[in-house]
């Protein structure tokens, strides 16, 4: 999405090979318009799906998982990363290690939202480590639902993550896909393939 890797070269500040900052237009300060556009993204890539549910965890991939829910017009749905005293009914849950808060947290969704009839496309803001994506995935197949796949919105592609999903045999696809980078300097994927 080209767009998308526009923003990330303006505004993005990569404070290390590893760590991108992205919060004045994705994870915290939300450009709307582009957060809509990355929900019809996603609809694009995965309407040949018949999808039910949008499935993220919380809190920075709620925006893109609300959006492409608006654009297939399915609920959304988010881990929760604490049981809240509201949530006493049964619950999915699975721990998940947050590569940039450096914790481990159990995530939970209650089991009224998820079961065997829903077909589930996980979105979520970055795919780096993939820990975040490996617990949800995890949840969905705990619920019986069927995961169509999982959509990201950047991906730090020199990371396991997205080797951990392809092994489970999961369909990938994110919107920037980050080959290198480096303070002042990012390469995109596409950027890199020849074209002929």
């Amino acid at each position: 999405m080209k767009e998308l890797q526009e923003r990330i070269r303006q505004e993005g500040l990569i404070l290390s090979d590893t760590v991108l900052k992205v919060d004045s237009f994705l994870n915290h300060q939300v450009d709307t318009k582009l957060a809509l556009a990355i929900g019809q993204e996603f609809k694009r890539i995965f309407q040949d799906k018949t999808i039910t549910k949008v499935l993220t965890i919380e809190a920075s991939g709620i925006q893109f998982a609300m959006a492409a829910g608006i654009a297939l017009d399915v609920p959304f749905i988010y881990a929760k990363k604490k049981k809240a005293v509201t949530l006493a009914e049964s619950v999915y849950s699975a721990p998940v290690h947050s590569f940039t808060r450096q914790e481990t947290y159990q995530v939970s969704i209650s089991q009224k939202y998820l079961g065997p009839e829903d077909k589930v496309l996980i979105v979520d803001d970055f795919l780096a480590t993939g820990a975040a994506l490996v617990g949800l995935v995890d949840i969905v197949r705990e619920s019986g639902a069927e995961l169509v796949g999982v959509g990201c919105v950047i991906e730090k592609s020199f990371q396991e993550g997205r080797g951990l999903l392809e092994a489970k045999g999961i369909e990938v696809h994110s919107l920037a896909r980050i080959a290198s980078m480096s303070p002042g300097q990012v390469h995109f994927i596409d950027e890199l393939i020849p074209t002929t």
